[in-house]
């Protein structure tokens, strides 16, 4: 059987105080910024494998490779171009153009494909002039995927995307802002941070890069209320963040008769980083997260303005307990049930008689 020293150690027991509340408000949170950076892409987009390109091709003169004949009887000079449909860069980066042969084009741009293709023709066109056009950039798209969103995969225009830029093209948000979180996973990193912070934050609408993949995940933010309150269940934030005085109030507030007002308590999970800042010295860093359990005593006047400044997290677990004269309360209920029929029998005796 556990000891009471052997129970407590394995969890971190904190007081709220001023100093606990502004050492929490440097957790750190995952950041898009600090994950992947803020650069923009080049200007012009060059060609990668899958694209889809098209290409035509000008002549000087009529009777070319690409031109038609001249038709005497109509005084027409004959169609001078010809459009090669459109086709697909395969996997050795090239694609194929009459009398030019395979023609690299992955990591060029259109104007340089553009001069190689006519320098191939030169000697076997009339005087050729080329135009080739990207008309399924797949190399240059990102996918918008997740239940909070329609899912797309949109190509990124050549003056750069940000993040919202791209959500807003995919058909917006389904979900409320403040129940949704960006998940964007560029290459083996993956990020997630709340909507409300990139909507909040213009540093954190980054500029999305070919490939990335955008998740947004509908997750609504609750907390649990347990023990001696009005309301003992999960509770939906239903805003942007809230407090413990909110959560408290969300609960309908303390139990007038059966809550402690000395033990309030909030379960949570937290960083090693950030429970080496309160308490440098606890046993329990070994983990990446560690169980706390944190403290108020709702007697303290101060309490008003500390409930007020405390910061809730997602899933956090609220308890109340209850007073210690609850349990006399619950023997002197089962007294009056049993008691009850005597004195009612007694009552009808005295009535009768």
């Amino acid at each position: 059987m556990a000891t009471p020293d052997g129970l407590f150690a394995r969890y971190e027991i904190l007081d709220i105080t001023p100093a606990v509340i502004e050492s929490l408000r440097g957790r750190p949170l995952d950041s898009l910024l600090a994950s992947f950076g803020d650069h923009r892409p080049s200007v012009e987009a060059v060609i990668g494998v899958g694209d889809f390109v098209a290409v035509s091709i000008w002549e000087a003169g009529s009777g070319g490779l690409f031109s038609g004949p001249l038709v005497a009887d109509r005084f027409s000079a004959g169609s001078k171009s010809a459009l090669i449909p459109e086709q697909v860069v395969g996997r050795d980066g090239a694609i194929s153009v009459p009398y030019a042969g395979r023609i690299q084009v992955v990591g060029r741009r259109t104007q340089d494909v553009q001069t190689l293709i006519e320098s191939e023709l030169a000697g076997k066109a009339i005087q050729p002039q080329v135009l080739v056009a990207v008309t399924k950039p797949v190399s240059q798209a990102v996918t918008v995927t997740g239940e909070a969103a329609p899912g797309a995969r949109l190509p990124l225009s050549g003056r750069g995307d940000r993040l919202l830029d791209v959500v807003a093209s995919a058909g917006g948000v389904r979900a409320p802002v403040a129940e949704t979180f960006v998940r964007l996973s560029r290459g083996p990193v993956t990020a997630t941070v709340p909507l409300t912070t990139v909507v909040s934050n213009p540093r954190e609408n980054i500029y999305l890069r070919p490939n990335d993949v955008l998740t947004l995940v509908r997750d609504p933010q609750t907390f649990l209320a347990v023990g001696a309150v009005g309301t003992a269940t999960e509770i939906p934030f239903a805003a942007e963040g809230i407090t413990l005085a909110q959560a408290l109030a969300k609960a309908r507030g303390l139990s007038d008769f059966q809550a402690d007002p000395a033990g309030t308590f909030i379960f949570r999970f937290e960083p090693a980083a950030v429970v080496r800042r309160l308490n440098p010295g606890s046993k329990l860093l070994g983990t990446p997260l560690v169980p706390v359990v944190y403290r108020i005593d709702m007697r303290d006047p101060n309490s008003l303005f500390t409930t007020q400044a405390f910061r809730m997290r997602n899933r956090d677990l609220v308890y109340v307990s209850n007073a210690p004269f609850t349990e006399l309360q619950k023997v002197l209920g089962v007294f009056s049930q049993v008691t009850g029929p005597v004195a009612s029998a007694a009552a009808v005796y005295a009535y009768a008689k």
